[in-house]
């Protein structure tokens, strides 16, 4: 009996600690030719007025006219947890405006995919994406006004 009290006891605050990275065992490993990137959120008051803007892309040499890669990101969910991930697809070439660009104005910029989905903000659970290797991921924290009654 006191074995159980003493169970009982310990139990909740080990369950109190656990974080967002605790939970990644539940994710598959990354398939060849990709990587599996996570991103764990700091918990905040009021998450329902939060969003993670996703940014996928490369960095590439680019001259001055306007470039954007075909990106897509496909959500789904891990068999028998429930949890979602997201896994991201890439086009390899950027398509671009077509001004007439001075010589030798190539530079290394970020161009970004043009699929940038808002994910739900959730400090309990990792946002996991799958990207190819050579995909860069980065993200914003976007936050709500306040709620205006419309007329």
């Amino acid at each position: 009996m006191a074995g159980c009290a003493l169970a009982m006891t310990v139990s909740p605050p080990a369950l109190a600690q656990r974080t967002a990275l605790d939970e990644l065992k539940a994710f598959p490993p990354a398939p060849s030719g990709q990587v599996r990137r996570v991103i764990v959120l700091p918990q905040e008051t009021d998450e329902n007025a939060l969003k993670v803007g996703i940014i996928v892309g490369r960095t590439m040499m680019v001259d001055c006219n306007r470039h954007v890669l075909g990106s897509r990101l496909e959500t789904r969910t891990v068999e028998g947890w429930g949890y979602d991930y997201h896994v991201v697809t890439i086009s390899d070439a950027p398509v671009s405006t077509r001004m007439g660009c001075p010589p030798n104005s190539l530079s290394k910029q970020f161009v970004h995919g043009g699929d940038e989905p808002f994910l739900r903000y959730n400090s309990r659970l990792p946002i996991v994406i799958y990207t190819p290797t050579d995909v860069e991921l980065r993200y914003r924290i976007w936050r709500a006004g306040p709620e205006v009654v419309a007329k």
